[in-house]
């Protein structure tokens, strides 16, 4: 199943689910981002002004809400780093919410929560894992089954 979802780049699509949600909006401009990585290597990461800043919460609610938007604007607007922990890291357990950015991101329930370099998979609740999402001119197209969405002004 796919679904295409239409929003201009000063909004926010909230894919929602059972009890997480994912905050995407696109990059806005063309430019590079870094990732911090455990073996002291950084990753330059180009993105195009369609590309993907995803966000993945735990969590739902307001409060998560204003989470993914302050991320993504650090991420897209501050242009700070993205941080990649080692994968036995013990914060990892502790993260609240955990990025990533490009053209297609993987929505994965499986994976330990920011400790992934490859900008391709994202972490999520179990009811929107599965979950693909690509960029497109005027949005996103999301493949698999979404029950639940919105678009607010970023």
């Amino acid at each position: 199943m796919q679904t295409e979802i239409k929003f201009r780049k000063d909004e926010i699509l909230f894919l929602i689910g059972e009890n997480g949600m994912v905050g995407i909006s696109k990059a806005g401009e063309d430019k590079m981002l870094f990732i911090g990585t455990p073996d002291s290597d950084e990753i330059v990461q180009y993105l195009e002004e369609d590309d993907l800043i995803a966000v993945s919460s735990f969590n739902l609610g307001a409060k998560y809400e204003k989470g993914i938007r302050s991320l993504i604007y650090l991420t897209r607007d501050i242009e700070s780093p993205i941080l990649v922990l080692p994968k036995n890291h013990p914060s990892s357990k502790r993260l609240k919410m955990v990025l990533s950015v490009g053209e297609n991101v993987r929505l994965d329930c499986s994976i330990i929560p920011g400790t992934h370099p490859e900008q391709d998979i994202l972490c999520s609740c179990d009811s929107l894992s599965g979950l693909n999402i690509i960029k497109s001119e005027d949005g996103v197209i999301i493949e698999g089954e979404l029950k639940n969405y919105k678009i607010e002004p970023f």
